[in-house]
């Protein structure tokens, strides 16, 4: 064995997430992970109701039914949070990439308002939905 290889065996493993304590920017960027794909599900309604909605009355009371139960209601629901979520958080990183909340504080701050701020129009859609307005 050289003196590369050699350096290289007694070099420590990558840390991972069972060394690394959760921060609030590592669970937000998991989540707007998990938000992402997600969507995938939501985007398939939104396809099925087209769909529907261009087939005809039968196809789409099927779909009105189906977004009724409680699992489509669900479905909706985390699509609507996941959208404005995956939407805040791309604006967070806007910001960063202007150069902007970098330090551990306001990072924090920032990951707290997207999470407020998604909650909030998540609200306001489902109170504007069921006759709020």
């Amino acid at each position: 064995m050289n003196d590369t290889q050699d350096l290289h065996s007694r070099r420590p493993l990558s840390p991972h997430l069972q060394i690394y304590k959760p921060q609030m920017t590592s669970t937000l960027s998991i989540f707007h992970r998990i938000c992402g794909v997600s969507m995938i599900f939501g985007t398939l309604l939104l396809a099925w109701l087209l769909v529907a909605a261009a087939t005809g009355e039968d196809a789409f009371n099927q779909f009105s039914w189906f977004v009724q139960t409680p699992v489509g209601l669900l479905m909706l629901f985390g699509w609507s949070f996941a959208l404005y979520y995956h939407m805040c958080n791309g604006v967070r990183h806007l910001i960063w990439d202007m150069g902007f909340l970098f330090k551990i504080e306001n990072a924090k701050r920032g990951g707290w308002a997207v999470l407020v701020v998604s909650a909030l129009l998540t609200g306001a859609t489902w109170f504007c939905a069921y006759g709020g307005f």
